[in-house]
């Protein structure tokens, strides 16, 4: 499925336009910063500064702010340069921090001399634009209405036989959006989109899709693995759930990524274990494969989550392209009389309204009694990712997805040229992402689902 971008993005190299598939360094749009006095003594103090990008990806930072009256002086500085004129303090990234992703961080800490009190500085700036995420703050720069938000009335969530639960043990159905490859649509998902799925879609979480191959992990481990953790930490500003998809389609054996798998989670897991809103999702859709290689694999990675993060839900793939089989030509019994040897584990169900129909639905509505399900992807298109929008079978997909309390992330919050995208062409290179005018007719029906009141039982 959709590999109309892979094929794009093979276009764009042979013509010379990779430019135009590739996140392009520009000045801050938004920022926050944290400002902590760690220690202080008569005449001296030691301070800590994080500063965290909420606006589009920059390759290289300077921070300013102003120090109050009080005498303050920069005495030493560590991990960036350092230099104060007068009232003004110049903070330069150094060269193994100095690029910062959307939602990316960095920390740098100075020791100080004063002669008088201590107030904190104030008109924080990032490659000046004003810090208004707010000093001491937290969140997106338009914060969601707390009450009745997806992470703070669900809490940690867990399985419960074959429901997906909440921290007072009642099943829940969560209602949200996946992200494009990153690698192509990174600037599609920055603080004011997110703002937008958080607020206005009233979305209850973000699905993180970062290939493997197709010019993904596979190129650059670190840097997709910062990404998706700057992700996981914009979905928990908002209070929303962050769905990590290890995204393996091409080739479609999962074991083919078993070492990158293990090396990936070991490190996300270690990295987010202390959120209550990560979900791991530990191969998007494999293909081609027997059930038993992807249990395999699946029982091998697990292990490395729990390692680290023990009580978070996984999610396992299934066998034709995450279809519980059906694609090709089995059904969901292979796995209930062969399940994962794990606990807290969902399975995977994708599918595209156009293409999967009625026999479909059947195997979800015989599968939902026996197997936890979570439906990672869909769309309301066909499998391509292309071709018109379905209403009659999406709708019929989604009544029956209320109707078994079976959560889902719809393909794609992203303004690819395709069918399945919730955002006109060319939404993501401007700041807009609210409001009827951005959307595409599958985003409209896709939006009117997901922004209902989700009603979240917590008796």
């Amino acid at each position: 499925m959709r590999r109309l971008m892979a094929l794009l993005a093979t276009f764009a190299t042979v013509l010379g336009l990779t430019a135009l598939f590739s996140p392009v360094a520009s000045a801050a749009s938004g920022c926050k910063v944290d400002y902590t006095v760690t220690n202080q003594w008569q005449g001296g103090f030691q301070a800590g500064v994080k500063v965290t990008n909420l606006g589009d990806p920059v390759s290289g930072w300077t921070l300013k702010f102003t120090m109050p009256d009080g005498g303050q002086r920069v005495v030493q500085g560590w991990s960036a340069t350092w230099s104060q004129s007068g009232s003004t303090v110049t903070v330069a990234g150094a060269g193994w921090n100095s690029a910062l992703g959307t939602g990316a961080t960095a920390e740098a800490g100075f020791v100080g001399s004063l002669t008088g009190a201590n107030p904190k500085p104030t008109a924080f700036t990032l490659n000046g634009v004003a810090c208004t995420g707010s000093v001491d703050g937290g969140g997106p720069t338009t914060p969601p209405d707390d009450s009745g938000t997806p992470v703070g009335t669900n809490g940690q969530l867990h399985v419960c036989g074959v429901h997906l639960c909440n921290q007072y043990d009642k099943p829940v159905q969560l209602r949200g959006m996946s992200t494009h490859g990153l690698q192509w649509f990174s600037q599609c998902h920055n603080a004011a989109s997110l703002d937008a799925l958080a607020n206005d879609w009233k979305s209850d979480l973000l699905r993180i899709a970062m290939y493997v191959q197709e010019d993904g992990y596979e190129t650059d481990p670190a840097g997709f693995t910062s990404r998706v953790n700057s992700l996981v930490d914009m979905a928990e500003a908002r209070d929303m759930y962050a769905l990590i998809d290890f995204h393996t389609l091409t080739p479609g054996d999962p074991n083919y990524n078993l070492a990158r798998a293990k090396t990936f989670f070991a490190s996300v897991a270690a990295r987010n274990a202390g959120k209550k809103n990560v979900i791991y999702e530990i191969a998007n859709e494999p293909n081609g494969v027997s059930w038993s290689a992807i249990k395999s694999y699946a029982e091998q990675v697990i292990p490395v989550i729990r390692a680290a993060d023990p009580d978070a839900v996984i999610i396992v793939g299934t066998r034709g392209w995450s279809s519980l089989g059906v694609s090709d030509g089995s059904s969901e019994s292979e796995i209930i009389s062969n399940p994962v040897n794990a606990t807290n584990i969902m399975y995977t169900f994708h599918f595209y309204a156009a293409s999967h129909k009625d026999n479909y639905r059947a195997a979800v509505s015989r599968a939902a009694s026996r197997l936890p399900l979570f439906v990672t992807e869909f769309g309301t298109v066909s499998a391509t990712g292309g071709g018109a929008v379905d209403r009659s079978s999406t709708t019929a997909w989604l009544d029956l997805l209320d109707q078994l309390d079976i959560s889902y992330a719809n393909w794609t919050f992203s303004d690819a040229p395709e069918g399945s995208a919730a955002l006109r062409p060319g939404t993501c290179g401007g700041s807009d992402y609210s409001g009827s005018g951005v959307l595409t007719e599958s985003g409209a029906l896709i939006k009117s689902r997901i922004s209902t009141p989700d009603n979240f039982p917590t008796s």
